[in-house]
């Protein structure tokens, strides 16, 4: 079995390619997922499943933005844990105002699956560049 760096960076390579079966694959059905507090897609809880997830985070990027994508700084892995460093770029369709905004995603991985998500990013330069409000 990949150990879960190995795993987590195959998600990262497969939402690059557009392949969200892959990604979906990779992940618990049950998986939990964190989108940063009061940030443009958060919704005051987590989001369970990959549907939810499809919907809640991966919709609104693909609607919001044009090449969007995470270049990765860095991974690291410490048992079940995998911290991800990075960039997410790309191009808001409402305002044509590029995106560069520093994201840190905490993966938990347990029996081979993503279990769980924390992401933090820069949720005031997603506000300015997209046009829209972040939850309060």
């Amino acid at each position: 079995m990949a150990d879960n760096v190995s795993i987590v960076r195959s998600g990262y390579e497969a939402f690059a390619k557009g392949d969200i079966p892959t990604v979906l694959g990779l992940w618990d059905p049950k998986i939990e997922w964190n989108e940063p507090e009061h940030g443009t897609y958060w919704t005051g809880a987590p989001l369970h499943g990959g549907q939810e997830v499809i919907n809640g985070v991966f919709a609104h990027l693909a609607k919001d933005f044009d090449g969007f994508r995470i270049e990765i700084r860095r991974i690291v892995g410490s048992g079940d844990t995998v911290l991800v460093e990075g960039r997410a770029r790309g191009t808001a369709k409402a305002t044509g105002k590029p995106l560069d905004a520093q994201v840190a995603h905490v993966w938990e991985v347990r029996d081979g699956k993503a279990i769980r998500v924390q992401e933090y990013a820069d949720t005031w330069q997603f506000a300015q560049v997209t046009g829209n409000t972040p939850k309060n």
